[in-house]
């Protein structure tokens, strides 16, 4: 009887073929993947961005040159509707309500958050309940905030005229007066929006180091000392940035005008993005309101880059 002969484990492993390990990706290889894989994640903020902010006001642009109604075919006109736009008489009474709410919400929308904010960051209690009053209005829908203003502006059984009569002072026409009324609009959109920044400039303030504060104090400083030599330079940045989108915002202006005055009384109240809202929702004339809003597009760009040039050139000086 033959044997079979039988082979040892170290013979079977010595017998295998030995495969070649896998080939490692290169550092560009690799890169590409990332950046691949990256933008796949980004594609779909893209694509909201692009159908939704950039094909819209290109489209906006090219509508500005045009005699456009829904439903039909549109007509090149060229300027023609810059030129109806520029002679409308509400044209001039929106941009001076426009800037002078501008001047008005900066002088009193950008104070009152950093005082907010500076009052906030020496608190050494309850610092979170006041961040969630500070920050409840800008949780609240617009139009809802609007509709609540607007009741309490009421000339007859508003809030502020019942607090007034209470207090033996003299009444106001709050948004019926056309003194009154752009002023008013003011203090609704600060209150409305304040939070927000409060919060930005809260977080800038601690992010301060303690020992510049320490340093002054040793040197001497009172609060405001302390305040104009320490804590603006130190927010400088944050400062001016804000400016410039508290200023876009506020020529942007909307909600308020819409709601509460409907641009009344007498046009004190009537905002360029109101008009431009009544030239294509009331006047059915898009070419207008898209010619319009290429005008604000323009002037708020160049605005934009001249500050950003000058806010710049003041960094590289100091």
């Amino acid at each position: 009887m033959t044997r079979t002969a039988t082979r040892r484990p170290a013979d079977a492993i010595a017998a295998r073929p030995v495969q070649a390990p896998p080939p490692v990706a290169g550092p560009g290889r690799r890169r590409l993947h990332d950046q691949a894989r990256a933008y796949a994640f980004l594609l779909g903020g893209l694509l909201c961005f692009a159908l939704f902010s950039w094909y819209p006001a290109i489209r906006a642009v090219v509508i500005a040159f045009q005699t456009y109604t829904p439903g039909s075919a549109p007509e090149w006109v060229g300027t023609a509707n810059f030129t109806r736009v520029l002679h409308d008489p509400e044209f001039g009474a929106a941009w001076r309500n426009t800037l002078t709410f501008t001047v008005l919400a900066l002088l009193i929308g950008f104070a009152i958050p950093f005082v907010l904010a500076l009052v906030l960051n020496e608190l050494r209690h309850a610092k979170a309940f006041f961040r969630v009053v500070v920050y409840l209005p800008v949780m609240i829908p617009p139009v809802v905030t609007a509709l609540l203003w607007k009741w309490f502006y009421d000339p007859g059984a508003g809030l502020a005229n019942e607090a007034l009569r209470f207090l033996h002072l003299p009444t106001s026409n709050w948004t019926n007066g056309a003194d009154t009324a752009l002023i008013s609009l003011v203090a609704v959109a600060t209150w409305a929006n304040m939070g927000g920044t409060v919060l930005i400039y809260l977080a800038a303030l601690q992010s301060i180091p303690g020992e510049l504060y320490e340093a002054a104090e040793l040197d001497g400083a009172n609060l405001w000392q302390r305040i104009r030599h320490v804590t603006i330079p130190q927010t400088r940045f944050v400062i001016l940035m804000l400016m410039l989108l508290q200023i876009i915002a506020t020529m942007q202006v909307f909600t308020e005008p819409f709601v509460i005055t409907g641009g009344g009384p007498e046009d004190a109240t009537v905002t360029v993005l109101y008009l431009i809202y009544k030239y294509a929702f009331l006047y059915n004339d898009f070419g207008g309101a898209c010619a319009l809003s290429v005008m604000l597009l323009v002037l708020l760009g160049l605005f934009s880059a001249l500050y950003l040039r000058l806010t710049r050139s003041g960094e590289e000086d100091a």
